[in-house]
């Protein structure tokens, strides 16, 4: 059986464990006007200063994006402050994601069709920020990391609802003062991080402005809801740490941040290393598949 935390109500920090889930499809994706759109970037000058994130088209035609702030070097000369931008060119992912489809596939070659490519890419305009921060590096780390703790929170996103039902009563507090308005037994864990407890989804649900707590059946229905519950917590939520997994990968704080923030007050400190390691055998997996490096403190 699997273990999970409880994500923190807003207010306080709260750390539960549950088991897993189960369930079906979703909808579209980009285009190539926008992709070529995407790819009207100024062209470099020299000595002009740029900042990190900044793109520009270099006088081979390529396109460059500054790693680090600089008062205007030469992209082709200083690596350290440029690297190369793919810009609508062959292979470039229409999304906008760091991770492909073919790449998502790779990583999730047993998933259930509920958790669809388009699901993940449509729930990301709810947080901007996600993988979207810093490097490239830094990005694709960011979502190997939140893909990475996904697989271990759903048996590789094969599970959508969670399988012990005996646990399904247990996950309403009378104390809150909105209640359990949807039943008792209606708040068990769901969706790519076990979204779980009335508070969780009233939380969440405020947050994304979705009625989560009237209708908490919306995170195993709609798959772009469901991904959503799950950046809500990646991008907002402490849980067990001191600080959110997105602000852990952005600052690199390292991948073992991210595992205390979800589950930290069962799998760290030695709550529970093989647990521990099955997340960072995902995330060296899924870096690899990213073409990029997992970075230090690894664990918890």
């Amino acid at each position: 059986m699997w273990r999970r935390r409880v994500l923190a109500p807003l207010a306080a920090t709260a750390a539960v464990c549950a088991s897993l889930l189960v369930m079906p499809m979703a909808s579209a994706s980009a285009a190539g006007t926008t992709a070529q759109a995407a790819c009207n970037y100024p062209n470099w000058v020299a000595g002009k200063p740029y900042v990190t994130g900044d793109i520009v088209r270099y006088t081979d035609g390529k396109y460059y994006r500054a790693e680090h702030d600089n008062p205007g070097y030469d992209p082709v000369i200083s690596t350290w402050y440029w690297e190369p931008y793919n810009c609508g060119g062959e292979g470039q992912n229409p999304s906008g994601f760091v991770v492909s489809e073919a790449q998502f596939n790779q990583m999730f070659p047993n998933r259930n069709s509920f958790y669809t490519y388009q699901g993940l890419t449509a729930a990301l305009s709810a947080y901007p920020g996600f993988a979207n921060t810093g490097s490239d590096t830094v990005k694709k780390q960011e979502a190997a990391a939140f893909l990475a703790n996904v697989n271990h929170e759903t048996g590789g996103l094969v599970h959508i609802v969670e399988q012990n039902t005996s646990n399904y009563p247990h996950y309403c507090d009378w104390n809150q003062p909105y209640g359990c308005p949807a039943g008792q037994a209606a708040y068990y864990g769901r969706g790519p991080i076990q979204l779980s407890w009335n508070f969780n989804y009233k939380a969440a649900g405020d947050a994304l402005g979705i009625d989560l707590l009237g209708n908490p059946w919306l995170v195993e229905r709609d798959a772009a809801v469901s991904w959503k519950t799950a950046l809500w917590f990646w991008n907002t939520q402490r849980g067990a740490g001191s600080m959110t997994p997105h602000d852990a990968m952005v600052n690199q704080r390292g991948f073992g941040e991210t595992i205390r923030a979800i589950n930290g007050s069962l799998e760290c400190n030695g709550g529970n290393p093989g647990q521990v390691q099955s997340r960072i055998d995902a995330y060296q997996r899924f870096v690899q598949i990213l073409g990029t490096t997992p970075g230090s403190n690894l664990s918890c």
